[in-house]
């Protein structure tokens, strides 16, 4: 019964997620997007996966009451995120310029506009802006009250 509720819950999170990232990019488009757009309702799944954006297995669900939490970042042309880890799983939807992820053995993932990215869990990374023009992303979490969402890592100098 206790798989049966995680599966339930996993299931809502994803339709929840998935509503929330269309409802998202749709008001991202601009005025001449809009004279073009269905007179029908349009669902576009964006990502389904078990996996971060480096391959690796998700964790299990937390056990307890969730919290779930979304965020909007703006980072500026030529900025960079400090290193950091997330204690909890999210994933996200780039709907504004190119974002590079780099991982602390060097891989790196460049998630585009209009992309999803699946971000690392308990692995520290960090972010660059290369660009020309801010990123915008939104960032969806499942975390638990009292949960940071990121721990930075300030001892690890950027290059």
């Amino acid at each position: 019964m206790k798989k049966i509720m995680q599966w339930m819950f996993a299931a809502i999170l994803t339709i929840c997620g998935t509503t929330s990232a269309s409802i998202l990019l749709s008001s991202c488009k601009t005025a001449a997007t809009a004279a073009q757009t269905p007179s029908q309702v349009v669902s576009t799944e964006l990502i389904r996966t078990s996996q971060s954006w480096d391959g690796v297995e998700l964790p299990d669900y937390l056990q307890g009451r969730p919290e779930l939490v979304a965020m909007k970042y703006v980072f500026p042309a030529g900025q960079k995120l400090g290193w950091h880890h997330h204690p909890v799983m999210n994933y996200g939807i780039l709907a504004q310029g190119e974002l590079t992820i780099i991982g602390q053995d060097g891989k790196e993932k460049v998630v585009h506009e209009g992309e999803a990215v699946v971000e690392m869990v308990n692995t520290i990374h960090h972010g660059e802006n290369r660009g020309k023009k801010p990123v915008v992303l939104y960032m969806f979490y499942l975390a638990q009250k009292g949960m940071p969402l990121a721990v930075q890592h300030p001892e690890i100098p950027l290059e």
